[in-house]
């Protein structure tokens, strides 16, 4: 079940290098929300904080109305999917799905034959069907994220998170899956967090975006709030590529009346 997110006054520091300072954020039940910065800006480690992958000098995070400070990793049941996929080599497509359900003490953990079901039918979602016998290194880029995200939904996690889910494929290979993954986000309706660099990305994907620079959060609206109304000249400087690209497109496709001599 989906909950909602609510980070308060997040601090964390690396040595002397402070990294987040003191962020706040909300995220809605079932809303899809970009982390969205220049390198070094907070959105990888305010990410991690929030899977408890790192602790926090301060602050609090929530699920719902329960401290995530108290939780242990496995209690979080956050689902996280990694760059670079972090699938077992050795493991074929179906072990590598059935991990975390395989991974459950005995007294919460389903029969062989209900996870068998349940990794079927993740396959089907996220349209690997028939490849439950092949192992990673058998599988394109794309494929491999999408087993890796089918690995995140089968805990039935309380909050996905993704960190640069598509930063190792090609161009090509990540529009197809943005595409994907939104048609999958409204299918599944899981609180869902995710860490991009790319502009074009997040103005695309996600409901809200949230963008960071030397960890502070700068400004949280949709694409069509933030390019109407940066926050502060850091915004308006960082987004100046998209309106442009925008404004092009908007250029591109007027009609083009010919004058008639």
């Amino acid at each position: 079940m989906s909950v909602p997110v609510r980070v308060r006054n997040l601090e964390k520091n690396f040595g002397r290098y402070p990294a987040l300072k003191g962020v706040s954020l909300d995220v809605e039940a079932g809303e899809l929300v970009a982390l969205l910065g220049p390198s070094g800006s907070g959105k990888t480690t305010l990410l991690r904080a929030i899977a408890g992958l790192e602790q926090p000098d301060g602050g609090q995070v929530l699920f719902g109305d329960i401290d995530a400070n108290s939780l242990s990793l496995r209690e979080r049941r956050i689902g996280f999917v990694f760059q670079q996929y972090a699938l077992f080599k050795h493991m074929k497509v179906f072990d590598n799905i059935a991990f975390g359900l395989r991974a459950r003490p005995r007294t919460s953990r389903p029969s062989e034959s209900a996870i068998k079901a349940k990794v079927l039918e993740l396959l089907h979602l996220v349209q690997l069907d028939g490849l439950e016998a092949r192992y990673p290194a058998q599988l394109s880029g794309g494929q491999r994220q999408r087993v890796a995200l089918a690995r995140a939904l089968a805990i039935e996690p309380r909050v996905l998170l993704l960190d640069e889910p598509f930063g190792a494929l090609d161009a090509r290979v990540r529009k197809d899956l943005r595409k994907w993954l939104r048609e999958l986000h409204q299918r599944t309706g899981h609180t869902t967090l995710f860490v991009t660099h790319d502009q074009d990305e997040a103005f695309e994907l996600a409901d809200r975006i949230a963008i960071l620079d030397h960890g502070r959060i700068e400004q949280v609206g949709t694409a069509q709030e933030i390019l109407d109304h940066p926050a502060t000249p850091f915004i308006d400087s960082f987004i100046e590529g998209i309106a442009r690209r925008e404004a092009q497109a908007r250029e591109w496709t007027k009609p083009h009346v010919v004058a008639s001599r």
